[in-house]
């Protein structure tokens, strides 16, 4: 009975040994994650700088925020429908809304381009995208589905695969002893 117990747990050890990478440990899969995170990062860093500085793209230079624009009034003034529109309008251009708004993108996006606060960035990036998504209800071109909650479960496959440490300074960020105590901001 010893000799067959023995022989069995040899060979799951040997199965385990042998069995392949998970599809997502691959060298192919990491870089592929790896650049979705860098592509959703330069989306919010690109959202940051043209409602920072009106680079032109969707915010004109006279409403950047540098010079006195509101980076959340034009939008949120014009924009929100359906049941929580009211809402959406209340906050439109709220000292508070704006700072929010804009420490979320540049925060989301500095975390995505670097690849550090995986957890962090994908949990108040898919906020800040639900919050956006929710504002337009429903979406234009489906009944409820549209890029916002899209991005936002990329976000959150981004942080389960450690997407931050392939092309990224996630391992290093990792070992800090900051985050070996916080685990939560890996």
């Amino acid at each position: 009975m010893a000799v067959s117990t023995r022989r069995n747990t040899t060979h799951r050890v040997l199965d385990h040994l042998h069995a392949p990478a998970p599809l997502t440990e691959s060298p192919a899969a990491r870089y592929v994650w790896a650049a979705a995170r860098l592509a959703l990062g330069w989306v919010f860093v690109w959202a940051f700088l043209d409602k920072t500085f009106g680079l032109g793209h969707e915010t004109p230079r006279a409403q950047a925020w540098i010079d006195g624009g509101s980076p959340t009034e034009g939008f949120l003034k014009h924009a929100p429908q359906g049941p929580l529109a009211g809402f959406y309008h209340d906050i439109a251009g709220a000292a508070w809304a704006d700072w929010l708004f804009m420490a979320g993108l540049a925060g989301v996006g500095a975390a995505l381009v670097l690849g550090i606060g995986m957890r962090v960035a994908a949990g108040a990036g898919a906020l800040l995208l639900v919050m956006m998504w929710s504002a337009v209800l429903p979406p234009a071109n489906n009944v409820f589905m549209d890029d916002h909650l899209v991005y936002a479960l990329v976000l959150i496959g981004l942080a389960l695969v450690s997407a931050g440490d392939a092309l990224g300074l996630g391992r290093r960020w990792s070992a800090t002893a900051l985050v070996r105590r916080f685990p939560f901001l890996k």
